[in-house]
């Protein structure tokens, strides 16, 4: 891994960084003056970073060694440890900075129209931009401790944000709830770097990646695992899945900025980035497989079950990430495959994020689908495009789905032995599943009668709404087309030539599978869910009670950690109430007493001094009288 120097354009990378960041700066400290205006200064400085981004992916395609390295200033140098701020611009970063401000600009302006009439406009967009910030210093970091810095960015932004609206108790547990979650996976983080640290002496990615051959098989696996826990923190993969869907109490923009362009993809990206590591240990490559078949169906299966529009999708999030987990733990050509899966899903997902925001807003904040139904009238432009990004992630030809998860599903079937079958078996059941819950949702929100309660009068969102959504949705239409194998040849100098699989099943085997079981799932639930009605037949109400249970996550984590913790806080406790608190209380009151008793030979009276000197002269001379007549 070599680097090259930055000039002209790309010798401007760190202000892809500091445009979102001096938005936060100036809306947090310029205070309610900027109430009326702030949150323009948001979008306009996300839509700089936007230009920028594109001007400097203009100027790398013209490079030949597409490996640009920019160097700040020296943040330690302890012997011969040195850590810089260092930012790095090659192909694999300058999509993610693509995704972070396109998909991002377009959420900011969503967002106007969204929080129009919230008193908080102005600090939501401070911490929008903050948000933004610290996601490109995760993917243009050059080091692990630049990646880390903003991986602890995105860790703070997400907590501000998700507990936004802190007065509701959901809003602000569920903003505490991701920011522990978070801070538990990233110690494997930390740790990872601790032993990077001993191994090769530092954390530039260049020297880790050049000598990461020369590591022993227990070294490249503690790496390896620890990289991955931390990547299964950020990305909602199991067993970190809880804190997602609970994400939901925030904001819908924010939502939308998480799921779709933010936070979840910071796990991707950093196996993504650390693919030398992963590549040289078939035990972690089989670790990252497995979290992410098994995350895909856990996330599919309680999507199925759930009646909040958003929560819905957030559990689509947490499978759809696992098809990206799946993707690049296979190693060679799917890397890219699982990079390309996760652009296509910025489209669609933020599309069908801000579609359920414009839902919401026209149903007076319900989110309750089976409180929905007929909107498809009163909401045509919402209808339209939600309908794009639900084709889209079902993976209906010819969009963009159909060309990013289907070569997933055959890599995984190339897989060898039982391991293909099962992999493979897992992410086309994913594929029949994700066409079921999708479809319900749709038809439940959009189709059938309606069901609305008194109170709502549904109406088309205004077109500072309505305009993101159109070209999302022109990006769910036709992103996957465009970046099925551009998107490969751009990532070559990062993943190098990619090969087609080749196992079980050939790729026209795969595509017939999987469009026949999108069309069984989608099917189904148009069934089931035409009239409106959301019955469950006796023989499913168990294992749709235990889906929508979260398939007992949260009572797992409460059995295994959160009782636990109360019990041994408790104890705690009462130790220190009882044991330290006692023993300092009893040393102080035992003084406390000896000095009052001592006090009352203080009488501060001469007279009683004087007969105490008399009393003890006389006491002297007796004893030196005994002494002499002895």
């Amino acid at each position: 891994m070599t680097y090259a120097s930055a000039s002209g354009l790309l010798a401007w990378t760190w202000a892809l960084i500091a445009l979102p960041a001096a938005g936060a700066a100036v809306l947090l400290l310029a205070g309610r003056r900027a109430d009326k205006w702030g949150h323009w200064i948001g979008v306009a400085t996300i839509g700089a970073a936007f230009a920028l981004a594109l001007g400097s992916f203009a100027s790398l395609r013209g490079l030949e060694n597409k490996t640009i390295a920019t160097e700040l200033f020296t943040v330690m140098s302890v012997g011969e440890l040195r850590i810089d701020a260092s930012l790095l611009f090659d192909p694999l970063s300058a999509v993610f900075c693509l995704l972070i401000t396109g998909v991002g600009f377009l959420i900011h302006i969503y967002a106007v129209g969204y929080m129009a009439h919230d008193d908080g406009r102005r600090k939501f967009f401070a911490y929008f931009n903050l948000f933004v910030a610290a996601m490109l210093i995760l993917v243009l970091g050059g080091n692990y401790f630049m990646t880390f810095v903003g991986w602890e960015g995105v860790g703070l932004a997400s907590y501000l944000l998700i507990a936004f609206w802190q007065t509701k108790p959901a809003a602000a547990t569920a903003g505490k709830k991701a920011f522990l979650t978070n801070r538990v996976a990233d110690v494997g983080f930390l740790l990872a770097m601790f032993l990077m640290v001993g191994a090769f002496g530092s954390l530039d990615f260049a020297t880790v990646f050049n000598g990461a051959e020369g590591l022993s098989t227990g070294m490249s696996l503690a790496i390896g695992l620890l990289l991955l826990a931390a990547a299964c923190g950020k990305s909602g993969q199991w067993p970190f899945q809880t804190w997602l869907p609970d994400a939901m109490e925030g904001p819908t923009p924010v939502s939308a900025l998480i799921h779709a362009a933010t936070m979840v993809t910071a796990g991707v990206y950093l196996i993504a980035r650390s693919h030398i590591i992963f590549s040289l240990n078939a035990n972690v490559q089989t670790a990252v497989v497995m979290i992410g078949a098994l995350t895909l169906l856990f996330g599919a299966i309680v999507g199925c079950a759930k009646d909040d529009i958003k929560r819905v999708l957030a559990w689509s999030t947490v499978s759809q990430i696992g098809y990206m987990f799946l993707a690049v733990g296979l190693g060679g050509g799917a890397f890219a495959l699982g990079i390309i899966h996760l652009l296509a899903h910025g489209f669609f997902k933020a599309g069908l994020f801000l579609g359920s925001g414009s839902v919401m807003h026209a149903m007076n904040d319900q989110t309750d689908i089976r409180r929905f139904g007929g909107l498809w009238r009163v909401m045509p432009w919402t209808y339209a495009t939600f309908a794009a990004g639900w084709l889209a992630i079902i993976g209906m030809f010819p969009f963009s789905g159909y060309f990013t998860k289907d070569p997933i599903i055959a890599s995984a079937f190339a897989r060898e032995g039982w391991q293909g079958w099962a992999v493979g078996g897992a992410a086309l059941l994913g594929a029949a599943l994700t066409a079921f819950y999708m479809t319900r949702l749709f038809v439940l929100t959009f189709h059938g009668p309606k069901r609305w309660t008194d109170d709502v009068h549904p109406h088309e969102s205004p077109a500072i709404m309505t305009g993101p959504l159109v070209v999302l949705a022109l990006g769910s239409i036709g992103a996957g087309g465009l970046m099925a194998t551009s998107v490969v040849d751009w990532l070559t100098p990062v993943f190098g030539e990619a090969h087609e699989a080749h196992g079980h099943l050939t790729h026209a085997q795969v595509t017939i599978a999987t469009m026949a079981v999108v069309v069984l799932g989608a099917a189904l639930a148009v069934l089931l869910f035409r009239g409106g009605t959301d019955a469950v037949p006796r023989a499913a109400a168990w294992p749709v009670r235990l889906a929508r249970a979260d398939l007992g996550g949260e009572a797992v984590n409460r059995g295994l950690f959160e009782r636990p913790g109360r019990v041994a806080t408790g104890a705690a406790i009462a130790m220190d109430a009882r044991g330290v608190d006692g023993v300092v209380n009893g040393l102080s009151a035992g003084i406390g007493g000896t000095s009052r008793r001592l006090l009352t030979l203080q009488t501060g009276f001469v007279r009683s001094y004087a007969l105490s000197i008399l009393s003890g002269a006389v006491i002297v001379v007796a004893a030196l009288m005994v002494v002499v007549i002895q």
